[in-house]
């Protein structure tokens, strides 16, 4: 849990800042917020080693709107290796919200793992965050980092788009 995710609400479902009631499910249904990022390209070069990373993507949410916020987060890219690579890449989803100095892990890390074969193939997954609090203005960035020795050929990571889908999570469900 970060520090911005203590006492959000109080027991009446309001921002402590204003009178709006955000969520309480008699009155009105909780909003929910759609949004897609813009498909980027990344490329790992040969002889990449353990610990280097690399941005794929990113989206950022304003949460104002919300009382506990729940946020599936989806991830999808085109993995094309034009020449034989072999080498391990994670991929984890990382978010810096307001008030924070360094960006904190979503969920696990991802890994997929390639053995000397040209190859192209999907790579996709969704993790969900319930760790943010309303008034919160959070970017999500999807990093891959190499996690072999070093890598041998160079990996395309094509179409990498991160999208995401924030309701409030009202039930305390997750």
């Amino acid at each position: 849990m970060n520090s911005m995710s203590k006492n959000c609400c109080n027991d009446n479902h309001k921002h402590h800042t204003d009178n709006h009631n955000c969520s309480k499910k008699e009155n009105n249904p909780c909003p929910t917020i759609i949004k897609c990022g813009t498909p980027s390209a990344t490329t790992i070069p040969a002889g990449s080693v353990a610990g280097a990373a690399f941005t794929v993507s990113s989206i950022t949410l304003n949460n104002s709107c919300f009382c506990k916020p729940i946020t599936k987060l989806e991830f999808a890219s085109n993995l094309v290796a034009p020449v034989a690579f072999t080498g391990v890449i994670n991929f984890q989803v990382f978010k810096l919200c307001r008030g924070q100095l360094t960006p904190v892990p979503v969920g696990p890390a991802w890994t997929f793992e390639l053995a000397a074969l040209v190859s192209s193939q999907t790579f996709s997954f969704f993790v969900c965050d319930c760790d943010s609090c309303f008034d919160e203005c959070c970017t999500y960035t999807v990093v891959a980092t190499v996690t072999s020795v070093v890598t041998i050929g160079a990996l395309n990571i094509n179409n990498a788009t991160l999208g995401a889908i924030t309701t409030c999570n009202s039930s305390n469900c997750c």
